[in-house]
């Protein structure tokens, strides 16, 4: 299968939970550390790494390592290659046949 594929059904699983678009909104902010992101949404760490690792795998999301803490943020070049995919595939090809 083509890995141009591959890469925009992560980005597209990344974004079709409810859970993964509040941490986005959240994130929408600034960088958060995991453990105000386990407060705001009052899940389970465990939880939340299983989301984490889906938006950061996506490219959306990065995260950073501080002590004993992660620390994630917004990627802005994964979150522009997201919405050009989105709408290169979501736009119709024009034809320039006569």
């Amino acid at each position: 299968m083509n890995n141009e594929y591959t890469k925009d059904a992560g980005i597209f699983k990344a974004l079709c939970d409810e859970k993964r678009l509040k941490v986005l909104n959240l994130l929408r902010s600034g960088e958060k550390c995991a453990c105000v992101l386990i407060d705001d949404m009052s899940i389970g760490q465990s939880t939340l790494s299983y989301h984490m690792k889906i938006l950061c795998d996506s490219g959306i999301v990065v995260s950073r390592q501080e002590g004993k803490w992660t620390y994630y943020r917004l990627s802005e070049s994964g979150s522009r290659y997201a919405l050009e995919r989105l709408l290169k595939i979501t736009t119709p090809e024009i034809s320039n046949t006569k």
